[in-house]
């Protein structure tokens, strides 16, 4: 459970676009290196576009205009 005064900012959006992001970012780090394969460089789009949902969700999670 999250203490009272957390969960006026723990909503539904921001925890799934804050899981989004994370995975967004561990996706990214194999396909970043000097030697990453193919396939690793190929996981940089999906990577790119978790990241950017995650955020898009983040910044949309509370009222009122969007960060």
């Amino acid at each position: 459970m999250l203490p009272e005064r957390l969960r006026g900012y723990m909503n539904r959006d921001t925890v799934i676009g804050g899981v989004l992001m994370v995975a967004g970012v561990l996706l990214f780090l194999p396909g970043l290196q000097p030697n990453a394969s193919q396939l690793w460089q190929a996981a940089l789009v999906p990577a790119a576009a978790l990241l950017t949902y995650g955020t898009y969700r983040v910044g949309t999670s509370n009222e009122g205009r969007a960060v």
